[in-house]
């Protein structure tokens, strides 16, 4: 196979990527390789008559994975406007128009996110409850407000350096957990907005998105104050805060964590929080 025939699979695998998820996949979101002509490699064989070896032909495919910075130009312009035309506006249409899973049959709105474009931390909780599906914000009713007080105690804010949003995007009938399928339907959008947002940390509330983006099935109180990656992104979980109204008592180990948090952010983002002003 030639070299250009190669690019061309790729930039369509590529833009066909874009159109289905709305953004450029991880596995494309890098230069685009160096691709090569196939070549002809002599294969030596024994002549059962003669004892002198004779040369057969085959194919055998060669693949360079050095990249150019000047392979983006070849690309196709559906390629070469991915990243320009991927943002969260656009996310957030998809998002609203969504009907992957039977949730969206029974939501009044969508909860795409809230907060800040280039944010410190992204939190990600599981799923919209009542209230935010009625105004269509993340972590508005009484967990939300927990919340926001979990979060000023180490100087963050939805409103200055971070951005909130769950991992289904539609909320569950009577504010069940939200079910694999309704979840494997819906990550891609996470990872989109993942992929735009580029947090210096991420916060995991509650055991499903711990689960989810740990891809474990591990309960909470295993995978709380322990740091992970995701990519090169520190994350961590701790309880989400409608667990510490049910019981108080997870708030001293909420506690414990989020200082842990906070103790890792100042190493990557010293003196973040001169900047927090208390709401």
């Amino acid at each position: 196979m030639k070299a250009e025939e190669k690019k061309q699979i790729y930039n369509l695998l590529k833009t066909i990527s874009l159109g289905i998820n709305g953004y450029t996949p991880a596995a494309f979101d890098r230069e685009d390789p160096v691709f090569t002509d196939d070549f002809e490699k002599p294969l030596v064989s024994s002549n059962p008559i003669s004892s002198e070896p004779t040369e057969a032909t085959v194919s055998a495919p060669k693949f360079s994975a050095q990249t150019s910075s000047s392979s983006l130009e070849h690309a196709s312009p559906a390629v070469q406007n991915s990243r320009k035309t991927v943002s969260l506006d656009s996310i957030a249409s998809k998002i609203h128009d969504c009907s992957r899973c039977r949730l969206a049959g029974g939501r009044t709105n969508t909860v795409v996110g809230m907060g800040v474009e280039n944010p410190l931390v992204l939190v990600i909780g599981e799923a919209p409850g009542q209230s935010e599906d009625q105004t269509g914000k993340p972590f508005v009713g009484e967990a939300g407000q927990l919340l926001d007080k979990m979060l000023a105690a180490i100087q963050l804010s939805r409103n200055q350096n971070c951005y909130i949003t769950n991992i289904v995007k539609c909320r569950p009938p009577q504010n069940r957990d939200p079910a694999p399928q309704e979840i494997q339907a819906c990550i891609s959008y996470l990872e989109a907005q993942l992929s735009i947002l580029k947090p210096k940390m991420i916060l995991l509330v509650g055991r499903i998105a711990a689960q989810t983006l740990l891809k474990t099935s591990a309960g909470i109180n295993s995978l709380r104050g322990t740091f992970y990656q995701y990519g090169s992104i520190p994350m961590m979980a701790t309880y989400h805060p409608s667990a510490l109204l049910r019981n108080p008592q997870l708030k001293a180990p909420a506690w414990q964590d989020l200082k842990a948090f906070r103790a890792e952010l100042l190493k990557i983002a010293p003196g973040y929080e001169s900047s927090f002003v208390k709401e």
